[in-house]
């Protein structure tokens, strides 16, 4: 297996500071070779089936893996055979929250402006899912995410009602680092070795 080097904490206060971070973050997670990364899915995947199973959301956002995050289309596959109803996230605009669209499995995909695979025929939702699953490039300990700088989830997670958000990463990317005052704290993170556990948020967050 793999020995990824964890990342040195970060005060990454600046945007320069966080964008550096990123690229640490980018640069390790791309470290990881294809055994390894099949084991971690296939682990995560089974994290996500046990949340589902606990929580029963009745619908569920997900993800189409973009630059080595966890691909879980198996667990995906698992979860409509159980019944679970999945959507994919849908950039409408620049600097807009996502929308979703309703997913089957299999069925036909095209990339949208932003590269991102979403369903060809493709069914916008009106109401937000009431859980999702966010994919992080690095978390700290608080449940704080960093993504990739452009804000869709963030913008995302500050609508109301707010949706139940489950943080899907690897272990070696967790990070310290200060949340900013717009940041959201997902309520929980899935890894390949931790199910089910809530961050640890400050006092009053």
């Amino acid at each position: 297996m793999t020995s990824i080097p964890r990342i040195p904490r970060s005060d990454a206060e600046s945007p320069v500071q966080k964008a550096d971070l990123r690229k640490q973050l980018l640069a390790a997670r791309r470290t990881i070779d294809s055994a390894t990364r099949a084991q971690w899915d296939r682990a995560i995947g089974e994290q996500v089936i046990a949340w589902w199973q606990a929580a029963q959301p009745a619908a569920l956002g997900v993800y189409w893996p973009l630059r080595d995050e966890p691909d879980l289309h198996a667990a995906y596959v698992e979860l409509e055979r159980l019944g679970a109803r999945l959507l994919l996230p849908v950039v409408v605009q620049k600097d807009a929250a996502l929308e979703f669209a309703d997913w089957r499995i299999g069925e036909a995909m095209v990339k949208d402006k932003m590269g991102v695979a979403v369903p060809a025929d493709l069914r916008l939702q009106a109401a937000y899912p009431p859980a999702l699953l966010v994919p992080c490039l690095g978390f700290n300990p608080q449940g704080y995410r960093l993504g990739y700088g452009g804000g869709f989830y963030d913008r995302t997670l500050a609508r109301e009602p707010r949706p139940r958000t489950v943080g899907i990463a690897y272990d070696c990317l967790e990070v310290q680092f200060p949340g900013d005052a717009h940041d959201v704290a997902l309520d929980c993170i899935l890894t390949e070795s931790r199910g089910l556990q809530p961050a640890l948020r400050p006092a009053g967050v």
